[in-house]
């Protein structure tokens, strides 16, 4: 929770005025923090300073995990984060590639799950990762990527988070993970968890322990229409102590997180908060 407030307030302070492109709005901005998470401890990185999601971090994760590429899939699971960037994004709606209603197009898990290979065929990148993984190997290039500039013109949005990395030492698995670009009062609250949870996830699965999780944040910003009620209320208040997460014990395999896990597999406890603060979200 420290490591998110002082990010908070270097870009409260120190930060940029960028015009976005995308969103037509303007950002403060920052470039580059390095964020660390205590898997090994459980000490779960959830914002305290308001009411944060808990279900929707996971939701994505999993449908990113299953490679769905329909916002309804994604509300099947237990969260809308994805209908405003697939129904309502002009840019997406205006490009002949859409196929319809709540279509994503080629992003995240569509991608990691089926990486085109020169000449035919697909690489099932995440299966190869947990394959290594669960046999104890390392190749030092364990990377899930979601970046192919290849397939932007087929996605409703490129991918933020876009890329981790797997490392094992011993008999402790490590994750890299690496963000280009960071909406710090909405997105990175969902990150922080979702490099959390899949360190935790894939140690479980692989039989390995969980160590530290390393998330390299590129360009951080905050909204011109968030910066009020974050530099105005949120950041006033004292954070409470980390929860903790607890993931079902009969998740063990990758056909198990595939197939029949849900949200409710995930619980934290001893979360304690302030009241939720209403966030605005650019598409």
């Amino acid at each position: 929770m420290k490591q998110y407030l002082d990010l908070v307030k270097r870009i409260i302070n120190e930060g940029v005025w960028v015009e976005n492109e995308r969103t037509g709005s303007r950002c403060l901005t920052v470039i580059n923090a390095d964020f660390v998470y205590d898997v090994d401890e459980n000490i779960y990185p959830l914002v305290t300073t308001r009411q944060s999601p808990v279900k929707l971090p996971v939701a994505e994760l999993l449908g990113y995990w299953r490679g769905y590429n329909s916002a309804a899939d994604f509300r099947s699971l237990g969260t809308h984060s994805w209908d405003e960037n697939a129904n309502n994004n002009k840019a997406w709606l205006a490009n002949p590639n859409r196929k319809g209603e709540d279509d994503m197009g080629r992003v995240y898990g569509a991608i990691a799950r089926d990486w085109p290979m020169t000449g035919s065929g697909s690489i099932d990148t995440l299966r190869q990762i947990y394959n290594d993984l669960h046999k104890g190997y390392d190749s030092r290039g364990e990377i899930l990527s979601f970046w192919n500039p290849g397939e932007f013109h087929l996605g409703c949005l490129r991918p933020c988070l876009y890329e981790h990395q797997f490392s094992i030492l011993g008999d402790t698995l490590y994750l890299n993970s690496t963000q280009r670009s960071v909406d710090v009062p909405l997105g990175l609250v969902t990150n922080m968890q979702q490099c959390f949870i899949l360190l935790n996830l894939m140690a479980q699965i692989t039989g390995l322990k969980p160590g530290k999780a390393y998330h390299k944040l590129v360009n951080c910003h905050i909204y011109e229409n968030q910066l009020d009620v974050i530099q105005n209320i949120q950041i006033k208040r004292e954070p409470f102590n980390p929860p903790r997460l607890v993931i079902n014990p009969d998740i063990k395999t990758f056909k198990d997180v595939e197939t029949w896990v849900t949200v409710d597999d995930f619980a934290v406890h001893d979360y304690k908060h302030w009241d939720k603060i209403h966030i605005p979200f650019s598409v």
